[in-house]
């Protein structure tokens, strides 16, 4: 990759894309692991089958984990996405560990967090470090999540608020 990203520079005048800083096996393997992780793991029926699909697309959850379907974990960042032991993520929900600038940042969800169906988890947060759930926190139903919530904490709303 690296000459190809030579060339551009050289015939362009200006510097390559970030695609040309991956390899080619790299280019390869995300497309497959895109569709196991966007097209196979959310519409999987049986809960352990869809964690094992996403442990294997690089996702790093923890024991006892329920995933419900049509989740969306952001494929982008894999690796910054990190769900502790004896959660329940319900029907929906959304990750995104990146935005409109391609800033990514770390999504943690802490061990015993229960977040409730169709909430959105993005990890752009004011402090700009990325965003945690801290341990047995309950998110609500159609929560929009967009900074820290505290351990032990319950949390509702667009955007939401900690209610105790």
């Amino acid at each position: 990759m690296f000459i190809f990203k030579w060339l551009y520079e050289k015939i362009k005048g200006r510097p390559a894309p970030y695609y040309f800083n991956y390899s080619i096996l790299t280019i390869m393997v995300k497309p497959i692991r895109k569709f196991i992780a966007q097209v196979l793991a959310p519409y999987c029926p049986l809960n352990w089958v869809r964690i094992l699909l996403y442990r294997i697309c690089g996702f790093k959850i923890g024991k006892h984990c329920f995933i419900g379907m049509r989740c969306y974990l952001d494929d982008m960042c894999y690796d910054m996405l990190k769900i502790g032991n004896n959660c329940i993520i319900s029907y929906g929900v959304f990750f995104a560990c990146h935005g409109r600038n391609q800033v990514h940042l770390p999504i943690t969800i802490e061990d015993g967090v229960y977040i409730g169906m169709r909430s959105s988890v993005i990890s752009k947060t004011p402090e700009g470090n990325g965003l945690t759930i801290g341990e047995d926190a309950v998110i609500g139903a159609c929560t929009l999540v967009n900074k820290n919530i505290p351990a032990g904490a319950t949390a509702v709303g667009v955007p939401c608020k900690v209610m105790r």
